[in-house]
């Protein structure tokens, strides 16, 4: 088994916000392009200290979380934050590890954002090609 890693950009909400509504330039919106491990079997985004700070991103809260190895974690939750693979984007809070090395995008915002992994490739595609198909349920 190995892992899938895929390339995503991180923008703060609330500056994405302020840009559309002429209040800041739109090069003034933090934003920052890092490699993500892809795991499915996690539910939300998981996203550094150093990731945060340099977003600007709100801590909102706290939260414990369950390890892939059954450890117990307290996190923070932070956000606003928009996810963008490519051309897709999803707007959603994550969560904050401090000592965490990598990101982590998991099964939340790969549904949202019509991705899955082709484990022939080891990458990261879109579900129905090139367009995404967004589901209301």
């Amino acid at each position: 088994m190995y892992d899938v890693h895929t390339e995503i950009t991180l923008k703060n909400g609330w500056d994405v916000k302020m840009a559309a509504e002429g209040l800041i330039k739109e090069s003034e919106v933090r934003q920052e392009t890092v490699q993500a491990v892809v795991d499915t079997g996690a539910w939300n985004i998981v996203i550094n200290e150093e990731i945060r700070r340099k977003l600007g991103l709100e801590i909102k809260g706290a939260e414990t979380v369950t390890l892939a190895d059954g450890g117990l974690c307290d996190c923070s939750i932070v956000g606003p934050l928009e996810i963008w693979w490519k051309d897709r984007w999803f707007l959603q809070d994550a969560l904050m590890l401090l000592n965490a090395g990598e990101m982590l995008l998991g099964a939340i915002p790969l549904e949202a954002l019509d991705l899955t992994v082709n484990p022939r490739l080891g990458e990261v595609v879109g579900a129905h090609g090139d367009q995404p198909l967004h589901r209301l349920y």
